[in-house]
């Protein structure tokens, strides 16, 4: 058996939504045509679009579906950058440390491209960013030159959740759009567009056993946004032919992973949780030297989640030891892995580069047991030896 501690990075599918999926896929038609073939599609797409945004707490016409986590952050920030700039607000963008990096470089596209002004804002040593920082660097930019604020609903990373009501609320207060990225957060802790006060939430299907390059963002109608993609106008702020299999499959997913009234199945949390703290003390036990990076467990970190730095070690090292023992874990972002740098989220919580170097993210999920803890605390101890024998080069 191998043991599967990497549900950040992508969650496997159910057999029920696999189902879902592969029915769907037989769907004939494009749902943009008159006849009946595609009325039947497009009739299996705007029900999955219904289930979908009931599920986030958004309007129907305010879900708009993407091909995946990464497009959606990408026409959240450029096209309300544009949006904005074209309404009249300054180029000034505001973005926490830490974001993952399709956050990261579609703000860094904007400055070097496109003339935006980017700034960072600084997180505490466990990740928070504080509603303070966020009302200081508003005043200090100037409410009027800000185009759009970013941050993320929960670290992918270290698992640090966000307030993110309080900090929409700051923005909201002078009139900022903000843009909050949701997509580590789905499926662990609830996410109600309409009570966040964002102007986008983007998330993506596949951190929730849904299909990889099936996403979507959230847009409030009050929102003006600029479409990255032309040729169509299928949705607002995107053309392009939907994909009805990848909606069907997406609402099958959240079906699943979320309850009565959009939140996570509670019994599925609380699973999840006992399964995170076992994980936890048992690493605290075999390493005492081990640093839990983030908030400590409790309703300011990811249930899923947990993050450690291990002194001494390198974190490639001991996830090619874990691997050889049947044990899949991650550094940190599969986004950036085989990147060999220091995390850049551990940087920004003030670690050094020699505790950013020893990291492991493990992440579990609805579908994780009992006996894949075990497996990872059973081949941690020789992995820990060897990979401070090899050491930091």
């Amino acid at each position: 058996m191998r043991a599967y501690l990497d549900h950040a990075a992508t969650s496997p599918m159910s057999d029920g939504v696999a189902a879902a999926y592969l029915a769907a896929l037989r769907t004939v038609g494009n749902p943009a045509s008159t006849h009946a073939h595609g009325q039947d599609a497009s009739d299996r797409l705007e029900t999955a679009r219904g289930e979908i945004a009931a599920a986030l707490g958004c309007d129907h016409a305010e879900l708009i579906l993407t091909g995946g986590g990464t497009e959606s952050v990408n026409l959240a920030l450029k096209g309300l950058y544009w949006g904005r700039r074209a309404a009249g607000s300054g180029a000034t963008i505001l973005v926490a440390d830490g974001e993952h990096h399709a956050t990261i470089e579609a703000a860094e596209w904007l400055r070097d491209t496109q003339g935006a002004q980017l700034i960072w804002l600084p997180l505490d040593a466990e990740g928070r960013l504080h509603p303070e920082t966020l009302r200081a660097a508003l005043a200090e930019a100037g409410p009027s030159e800000v185009a759009l604020v970013s941050f993320l609903w929960a670290n992918n990373e270290v698992g640090t959740v966000q307030p993110v009501t309080e900090l929409c609320a700051v923005a909201a207060e002078v009139g900022v759009p903000v843009h909050v990225d949701a997509i580590a957060a789905l499926g662990q802790i609830p996410i109600d567009f309409a009570r966040s006060g964002a102007a986008a939430v983007s998330v993506s299907a596949h951190k929730i056993g849904g299909p990889v390059g099936v996403g979507a963002l959230l847009v409030s109608r009050r929102a003006t946004i600029e479409p990255l993609f032309h040729g169509g106008t299928q949705q607002r702020g995107r053309s392009g032919t939907q994909d009805v299999a990848g909606a069907v499959a997406f609402a099958a997913a959240l079906a699943e992973t979320l309850g009565a009234g959009g939140e996570p199945r509670a019994a599925t949390i609380a699973r999840l949780t006992q399964l995170r703290d076992e994980l936890i003390g048992g690493i605290h036990e075999i390493d005492p030297s081990a640093v839990l990076r983030g908030p400590r467990p409790g309703p300011e970190r990811l249930p899923g989640n947990a993050h450690f730095t291990f002194p001494g070690c390198q974190g490639d090292s001991l996830v090619f030891l874990l691997d050889a023992a049947g044990v899949s874990v991650s550094v940190g972002s599969a986004c950036q892995a085989g990147v060999a740098e220091p995390s850049h989220v551990l940087r920004a919580l003030g670690a050094s580069e020699a505790e950013a170097a020893g990291a492991l993210r493990f992440t579990l999920a609805a579908s994780s047991e009992a006996a894949e803890i075990e497996q990872l605390l059973a081949a941690l101890p020789d992995a820990l030896v060897r990979a401070r024998s090899a050491g930091l080069a």
